[in-house]
């Protein structure tokens, strides 16, 4: 199907969008040009928009490495479905339901507005087994997990693996991975997390109450964890360093943006690695290993092995601000998602 044919699918020169003209200001809805997918993209109806803690940092002015471009449509997750296909793009046609992490950063256009055009690299079929709000709410996470412990880690049987702030965002996904891939894993999290982390098949630790030595002499003998993935960055990023196996262990963090002594780490002659998920979509290379990525993990989520965790309360782009304000004030357990599509 040609470029040509496709664009007789669109319903509308405008499409209504949450549009950040200033950081540290409210978004503003507003009526936009609807984008007519280039070379390369495709243009996607969207159905839901996943809200990431990255996403209120940008709003807020917080985030120089997103690199956003005012003003900006944010909205890094999106789902929906495919309503054009611009030249260049096999593997994609009208009607497809997709999902991805394809904008919101940079100068590509977010996920919170009626349309957006996508470039098809960073998308991929959505799982059949998930709902769009499902699929909106993976795929940020999903990479990110992805890149530290397959990528990264090349986590499998017989690794122990442990996984900090497990009940989060990136946490929960992240356990699940390692699960599929058949690693043993423990999670650190709050007691009112505990039974989330379980559910998920991990040991759940209480950081409130057990310090670093004493998981790691009662998990590991005293050998360290194989993998430590840090999900939450500052101090937790140091235990990590502590709780990593000699000479074999790994650790990755998805927030390493501090300074820190690299000497616990070399005392244990263990390997870290920096994971920054963003990097594809602000240089423009790699870009197809997302795509793999999200097909990997739809393929494990319609296995069964991988199913996000989903805050029960419904917004829209009328209300987007009360779903900020809901990754800001901490109140959510699960990943918000702004539902676009009625």
């Amino acid at each position: 199907m040609t470029a040509a044919t496709t664009r007789t699918h669109r319903k509308t020169v405008t499409m209504r969008a949450a549009v950040l003209r200033q950081f540290a200001t409210p978004l503003e809805l507003a009526d936009i040009a609807t984008p007519v997918p280039g070379s390369g993209q495709v243009l996607v109806r969207i159905a839901a928009s996943g809200v990431n803690p990255l996403d209120t940092k940008i709003r807020a002015g917080q985030a120089a490495h997103a690199r956003a471009v005012l003003p900006a449509v944010l909205g890094l997750d999106l789902a929906g479905t495919v309503e054009e296909v611009g030249p260049q793009v096999t593997g994609f046609a009208v009607g497809d339901e997709v999902y991805g992490l394809s904008g919101g950063v940079g100068d590509l256009q977010g996920s919170l507005a009626q349309y957006a055009a996508a470039d098809a690299r960073l998308l991929a079929h959505k799982p059949a087994s998930l709902t769009m709000r499902q699929a909106a709410a993976l795929p940020l996470s999903v990479v990110t997990a992805w890149e530290g412990l397959v990528d990264r880690a090349r986590v499998g049987a017989g690794h122990k693996v442990l996984v900090h702030g497990g009940a989060g965002g990136i946490g929960h996904v992240a356990v699940q991975i390692a699960r599929a891939r058949g690693a043993v894993v423990f999670a650190t999290a709050s007691a009112a997390d505990a039974e989330t982390v379980r559910r998920l098949g991990a040991t759940a630790i209480d950081y409130a109450t057990t310090e670093v030595e004493e998981y790691v002499a009662a998990h590991t003998g005293g050998e360290g964890f194989d993998i430590v993935f840090d999900t939450v960055g500052g101090a937790v990023l140091d235990n990590s360093f502590a709780a990593v196996r000699h000479y074999t262990g790994h650790v990755l963090s998805a927030l390493g943006w501090g300074s820190h002594s690299l000497a616990p780490l070399s005392f244990r002659g263990a390997t870290y690695s920096g994971v920054f998920t963003l990097l594809p979509m602000l240089t423009g290379k790699g870009r197809e290993h997302h795509g793999e990525i999200l097909r990997e993990a739809a393929a494990l989520a319609d296995a069964g092995l991988l199913k996000p965790l989903l805050d029960p309360r419904r917004y829209t782009l009328d209300t987007v601000a009360q779903a900020h304000a809901a990754v800001e004030d901490g109140s959510a357990h699960a990943k918000i998602v702004v539902d676009i599509e009625a």
